[in-house]
């Protein structure tokens, strides 16, 4: 396969200014577009579209076939062996929360205080104990600081990410993994950005516990993925409870079924499966090491090139030298990092995030906020009073990204420092961001009438 086309790639989109341009996607780190390939796949699957497993008719029958095909897409490309089962959710924090509603009462988990939320709350629930390990300065104190904590004797299962969704830095899983075996434990990762840019071979990584997102995988149909071993998910109750999930029901007992049907309750997403299978076949066909080269290189890029603009502060959680994917995180000094986006797209058709990411403590840590800074913050939430969100301006690529595209993005930037906004924009208490004073921006037609309602929602991040 020579590319991977993905849709929209072209989109104009339109400024204030009343111009148009071609839409720069820098975001590809909360949700990616669909592949043509995908899309095109779904208009050949939905005319035989139905329900699985128990339907007599024909279309029943296709769709069986295609939804256990694609948990077997899903084995192949994860590199998970006969023995490991693998489950549709909706996506990454569903199926920790999954695996944590799985774990028995008494179950010692330890994660560091870096994870996205999504692999940072779910463990906080009754009868589990949580250790959350201190934000790592490198990978060899992430290394020390799991090793410390396992050899008390005192963790049943290690959660951690692969890569930050923050500031790219890819973890030592193996090494991790490896620690976590050596003292009895388990190790669930969380996979949400790491798979969308480099290979994964669990039996190599030794994971126990995988879990992805099929909407960070250009296949943003609402389906995720839990694969791991059946320990801890085929004892107890099944996280969600009805039908699908038992093998007989009476008046005063309940059968449950086996894997994966016990954790896969209720009408799945079988179109969501699908196409997340098609997405993983197209980019194992495409070559992983291409997209890992691509992104990684192009990610490097972007942190050069913004480096050098004056008034712009990136941030690193690790050394330079730290493998990274493509995720560069930036401030501009004297603006608000919701403002910078808000002119960013106006005024130059460039997408990015901005925002505390789901991951607030690390925020904190790379912004350089205080214990204090950090309860003046949650006193004046709890007050009602508003104040601006602290957070930063997160620019990440994909396999649709280019050097022309980073170059947009420095430009603009480098305009905003020198000039300041083209356009009025006026803040927003609600939704604590900027937005245009006036934004008659034409919206596309897209079948349904568009609302525009006013955006509210304080520290709103991207979902796993």
């Amino acid at each position: 396969m020579t590319a991977l086309e993905l849709v929209g790639a072209d989109q104009q989109v339109p400024l204030l200014s009343g111009a148009a341009a071609r839409y720069v996607n820098l975001d590809y780190a909360a949700s990616t577009p669909p592949t043509v390939g995908v899309l095109q796949a779904l208009e050949s699957f939905l005319p035989y579209y139905s329900s699985v497993h128990r339907g007599a008719g024909f279309k029943s029958l296709v769709s069986t076939e295609v939804y256990e095909s694609a948990r077997e897409a899903v084995r192949r490309f994860f590199g998970a062996g006969a023995d490991r089962t693998v489950i549709f959710t909706r996506n990454t924090t569903d199926s920790l929360n999954l695996l944590a509603a799985s774990l028995p009462s008494g179950t010692r988990v330890a994660t560091f205080a870096s994870e996205h939320h999504a692999n940072l709350l779910p463990w906080h629930r009754p009868g589990l104990s949580v250790l959350r390990l201190p934000i790592p300065r490198d990978a060899g104190e992430s290394l020390d600081r799991a090793r410390a904590a396992l050899s008390e004797g005192t963790v049943d299962l290690v959660a951690v990410t692969g890569a930050s969704n923050v500031t790219g830095e890819i973890w030592p899983v193996a090494e991790l993994a490896s620690i976590a075996h050596e003292h009895g434990a388990a190790i669930v990762v969380d996979a949400a950005q790491l798979a969308p840019h480099l290979p994964i071979d669990m039996e190599a990584l030794q994971a126990d516990y995988l879990a992805a997102s099929g909407h960070k995988m250009y296949a943003p149909f609402g389906c995720g993925v839990l694969v791991g071993t059946p320990r801890w998910l085929d004892s107890g109750p099944p996280f969600l409870r009805g039908g699908g999930a038992v093998r007989f029901v009476t008046t005063d007992e309940v059968l449950w079924a086996d894997l994966p049907d016990r954790q896969e309750a209720g009408s799945p997403n079988v179109v969501g499966a699908f196409a997340f299978a098609v997405a993983l076949t197209e980019l194992a066909e495409y070559g992983m090491d291409r997209v890992r080269d691509h992104d990684c290189s192009l990610g490097a890029y972007a942190r050069r090139r913004l480096a050098r603009i004056d008034g712009v502060s990136t941030y690193e959680l690790w050394p330079e030298t730290a493998p990274r994917t493509g995720v560069v995180l930036f401030n501009v000094g004297g603006y608000h990092h919701s403002l910078v986006a808000a002119v960013l797209s106006a005024e130059h058709g460039i997408g990015v995030r901005h925002g505390c990411f789901c991951a607030h403590p690390l925020l904190a840590r790379l912004l350089g906020l205080t214990d204090e800074d950090v309860d003046e913050v949650v006193a004046a939430m709890l007050g009602g009073a508003p104040r601006p969100v602290p957070g930063a301006v997160r620019a990440s690529v994909g396999v649709g990204s280019s050097e022309d595209d980073i170059d947009r993005l420095a430009n603009a930037l480098e305009e905003l420092v020198r000039r300041g906004p083209s356009g009025e924009y006026v803040y927003d208490e609600a939704s604590s961001e900027y937005l245009p004073a006036h934004d008659d921006r034409p919206r596309p037609e897209v079948g349904l009438p568009l609302a525009r309602a006013a955006r509210v929602g304080a520290a709103r991040g991207e979902s796993s």
